[in-house]
């Protein structure tokens, strides 16, 4: 499992080996000590299973605000996604900017998004299964999010027909209007990883 660090601080790209052969494949798709070799030592303690029926489906951007932030292990089982993750750091040298990765079946990778940053994306194709580990469990009362059409962060979401949002989602405040919960300081530093 070697890991790619991307332009915004903090988040890795892995690309898990598969061993093939007539039959099919092995993964190992989660090693702790692997992430702890790239730097990244979290303890998840849930994963769950999004499934999104159409093409165009938008979900995001989330966080979760401390006490109870989350850091992220994101894959895609089935289809594919343009995942993104804006860094909400404040102090942080990459605040504001955000990262775009096709996650995909084919491609076979995933990305870790530390505590701090707010998660989205965009399915690229119907059908498509997204798995993610996370490091706290879900907490109505530390939820929050921004908008993924906000001008201000200019995220260059793939063209597709249409778009599928939820009005809670669609609801979501702008950045110009959202007040960080995070400093680097305040999140836990066993979630946060290289640079």
């Amino acid at each position: 499992m070697q890991g790619q660090v991307t332009g915004v601080s903090g988040l890795v790209v892995f690309e898990p080996l598969k061993y093939e052969d007539d039959r099919g494949f092995l993964s190992e798709t989660y090693s702790r000590a692997e992430l702890k070799k790239a730097g990244i030592d979290v303890g998840f303690v849930q994963e769950n299973h999004s499934f999104s029926a159409m093409a165009g489906t938008i979900r995001g951007l989330h966080f979760q605000a401390p006490p109870s932030a989350q850091a992220k292990l994101i894959r895609v089982v089935r289809g594919s996604v343009f995942d993104v993750a804006v860094d909400l750091r404040v102090g942080s040298p990459t605040y504001g900017s955000w990262e775009g990765v096709e996650l995909s079946e084919k491609r076979w990778n995933q990305i870790f998004v530390p505590a701090g940053f707010a998660h989205g994306f965009c399915t690229l194709e119907p059908e498509t299964h997204l798995v993610y580990k996370v490091s706290e469990p879900y907490s109505l009362q530390c939820e929050g999010g921004v908008a993924w059409d906000d001008p201000d962060l200019a995220i260059e979401w793939p063209r597709m027909e249409r778009y599928v949002i939820s009005e809670k989602d669609r609801a979501l405040p702008p950045f110009s209007e959202f007040v960080s919960p995070f400093g680097l300081s305040s999140l836990p530093a066993n979630e946060e990883s290289p640079s």
